[in-house]
């Protein structure tokens, strides 16, 4: 194994170290979110923590980790006796985030089970874990059905595993430590809710702390036994204050005053639920008894506000985690708990207890500056001046677009699918290892076989031959390609805020249904794609908001500049399947025959069945109807914004795939 970097060597992050400190001493906290941009040490600084962990009392020769004192009388290895263990380093196990079910849960023998009734289980990744850390690095990227298990899990305090009649159940209690880069998407809101703390981290900006970085890290990758030694007793420092503020911890007082500022400050910041307040009042505990005291400071709760609020307070996904400090001050001091004013300096003397210094604070704010559009290509806009961009209406409720036939693309909520999870459709012949097995059509197989195999007991004599995997129909995530329309016939203030909000629902939409979304715009005299295929809807929220308009509309351009996006998008990921919203009035201007170039660039989605959608903009009036004709040459169907709202978007779905079997 090797040596992992010294969790005391991790140059600033000083917020990430105590956040993971404070779980250390009281694992009730619930666990961390560690969000920030890539390379900011996230991952060796969770890896780092597992080595700090004092040591864990389990039964000797038991597979779930029981606590000698207390087994678990469940447990599939017992029952045991009360009595002496024996003592292990306390685990850090990751779940990758292409792990199977079975990997995470463990997996039954359904052979054997079956020919012998006997429940021969093999534990997973939730049973390693137990009493343990499960890091989950790219937690965002989870797919969905591993996240229900991790939910199941945390909330119950155990694993569950059901198969065909078949069922075993252990303890599962974890530190569920996870780090994410938000450019890359977010977290589903039950799942954010389950990790007690989440901070945020940035690399530093001072010359100097960049170097300090740079030399710890060559000095470790040159020799890291040799680097861990120089480290030793910092690490020791560490691993023994942990030990004694777990022992003092039981002993720290959470008076009425702190409880009181608590609940104030969780009613101030709306979050929604009671875990907040508790999250609160366990990090508030656990600061004292890190800073060696038993009691509980108003500066302890003013700590524990500002990693256990953040993201608890986002109303949308578009939110950006924070919170506002100038306002829980005046919460603090307004329902003070204590004669001393709460000092606004977590660092200052008797604070909530901070990690080691080991070089210069950057003193710069976690977080992600908002994103900025690039201007657009093609230079100055023609046929008009270019307007300051406008905000975006208020969001609404959309019907679901969905993208016809069956795929089977990665795990969402949007279009049919073949999956691993989902209704079950039919059988088949495993294809490698068993995961889902058809218990009727497994039967079914080995029963003509009985007495030609000898059966002479109850049990079914079964064969590898005779096993049949199920195969099931669920839902995928697509590839959702908006195409706005950012022209001077777009520009007016009113209408272009109207067209945001409904580009900003649909993007909402996406959010809830895990798709993969794009954005590509044209104004001027040339399209540009304004965001890449990318998980992270907050940045296309982010591109739409500051999106300014003006010029010709050189509509040919951006249908091209789609198709260039969908082409090489399918050489990356093939098995998501793509359904293009192109958001335009219709009109097409500059160069030679503008409408038939658009007409021969919307016929190339037709041709190779993309789905389409085409939210008809032109307002006034008289209406051309060129929307409705530009959607014919897709191959795809017009909604108008009105439409959009009205609960007679709900046929859209049967346009889309009635138009796309007729272009077929």
């Amino acid at each position: 194994m090797s040596t992992p970097f010294p969790f005391t060597a991790v140059v600033g992050q000083d917020d990430l170290r105590l956040a993971l400190l404070l779980n250390a001493v009281s694992p009730a906290v619930g666990g961390v979110l560690v969000r920030g941009e890539k390379g900011t040490a996230k991952s060796t600084a969770v890896r780092a923590l597992s080595v700090l962990i004092p040591e864990v009392d389990i039964v000797a020769g038991c597979r779930f980790s029981c606590a000698p004192a207390s087994p678990d009388p469940a447990c599939p290895d017992g029952p045991h006796e009360v009595g002496p263990g024996t003592k292990r380093p306390a685990r850090m196990v990751e779940l990758p985030v292409g792990a199977s079910e079975d990997r995470l849960v463990g997996a039954l023998d359904i052979e054997r089970a079956l020919a012998e009734g006997v429940k021969a289980f093999e534990p997973g990744l939730l049973a390693d874990a137990h009493r343990g850390i499960l890091y989950v690095d790219e937690v965002n990227l989870l797919h969905d059905h591993l996240v229900d298990l991790l939910l199941d899990a945390a909330a119950m305090g155990a694993s569950y595993v059901e198969r065909e009649g078949v069922s075993v159940r252990h303890a599962a209690r974890f530190l569920l430590v996870g780090t994410m880069n938000p450019e890359e998407g977010e977290l589903r809101p039950q799942l954010l809710d389950r990790f007690g703390l989440t901070v945020e981290v940035a690399a530093s900006r001072e010359p100097d702390q960049r170097v300090e970085v740079v030399r710890r890290r060559l000095a470790y990758d040159d020799d890291p036994d040799g680097f861990a030694a120089r480290w030793a007793d910092e690490e020791s420092a560490v691993r023994a204050r942990i030990v004694a503020a777990r022992e003092l911890l039981p002993s720290v007082h959470l008076g009425d005053g702190a409880l009181r500022q608590i609940a104030a400050t969780c009613a101030a910041f709306e979050v929604d639920g009671m875990r907040a307040d508790i999250v609160m009042a366990r990090t508030a505990t656990a600061l004292a008894a890190w800073a060696g005291r038993t009691e509980v400071l108003p500066e302890d709760v003013r700590q524990a506000a500002l990693l256990a609020l953040p993201h608890r307070r986002r109303r949308n996904p578009f939110d950006a985690p924070g919170l506002d400090e100038d306002k829980l001050d005046e919460t603090l001091e307004e329902f003070g708990g204590s004669d001393e004013d709460p000092d606004p300096d977590p660092d200052g003397p008797g604070g909530g207890g901070q990690p080691p210094q080991d070089g210069p604070d950057d003193g710069s704010a976690p977080g992600d500056a908002p994103a900025q559009a690039e201007p657009g290509e093609g230079g100055q806009p023609q046929g008009g001046g270019e307007q300051a961009p406008v905000r975006a209406a208020e969001p609404f409720r959309t019907k679901v677009l969905s993208v016809p036939g069956l795929g089977e693309g990665a795990a969402g909520r949007r279009s049919r699918a073949r999956t691993e999870h989902g209704r079950t459709t039919g059988s088949r012949r495993p294809q490698g290892a068993l995961t889902k097995l058809h218990l009727a059509a497994t039967v079914q197989a080995a029963a003509p076989h009985q007495l030609a195999r000898g059966r002479s007991g109850r049990g079914l004599v079964v064969r590898r031959d005779d096993l049949r995997q199920a195969t099931r129909e669920g839902r995928e995530g697509n590839l959702v390609l908006f195409v706005v329309d950012a022209s001077g016939s777009m520009a007016a203030r009113q209408r272009m805020s109207s067209v945001k909000g409904a580009v900003l629902s649909l993007l909402l939409d996406a959010y809830q249904r895990r798709d993969k979304v794009g954005l590509v715009t044209f104004r001027g005299s040339a399209a540009e794609v304004a965001l890449p295929p990318t998980s992270s809807v907050d940045a296309a929220a982010a591109r739409l908001e500051s999106l300014p308009t003006g010029g010709r509309t050189p509509l040919a351009a951006g249908l091209l500049k789609a198709h260039d996006v969908l082409r090489v998008e399918r050489l990356r990921d093939a098995a998501r399947r793509p359904l293009v919203v192109l958001v335009t009035d219709g009109r097409a201007t500059g160069g030679p025959e503008p409408v038939a170039l658009a007409g021969r660039a919307a016929r190339l989605f037709a041709a190779d069945s993309v789905a389409s959608v085409v939210v008809d903009c032109e307002a006034g009036a008289v209406r051309l109807g060129l929307a409705g004709q530009l959607a014919v040459e897709l191959g795809g169907t017009a909604v108008t914004l009105d439409e959009l709202r009205a609960d007679s978007i709900a046929g859209l779905v049967r346009d889309v795939q009635g138009n796309n079997r007729r272009a077929a």
